[in-house]
């Protein structure tokens, strides 16, 4: 059972936030999840008067570093499915001489 944001302490709840406010990365040809830019995360940090902008960072880069194994993991176990399922097809030429 997925836990509630109310589940985790403030600074958490903050980090979650925060992460939420920042820009996503993608890589261009792959489409691959990269990640989050921080070039923001100052101003954000700022603007919403964070106490302790070290734990913030401290979460959300922990909450970063989870989700982009996890979404690398599913587009590898994507990837392994593809592969399997173009394996087993059988092709026929028809040549004529």
């Amino acid at each position: 059972m997925p836990l509630e944001l109310t589940s985790f302490p403030e600074e958490v709840q903050m980090a979650f936030f925060i992460f939420g406010q920042l820009k996503d990365c993608w890589e261009g040809n792959s489409g691959t999840y990269m990640g989050k830019t921080w070039t923001e995360f100052e101003y954000l940090v700022k603007l919403y008067n964070i106490d302790d902008p070290k734990e913030t960072f401290k979460w959300a880069r922990l909450y970063e570093n989870i989700l982009v194994e996890a979404l690398a993991e599913e587009a590898k176990r994507k990837r392994k499915a593809e592969e399997a399922k173009a394996g087993n097809k059988t092709y026929t030429h028809n040549v004529r001489g």
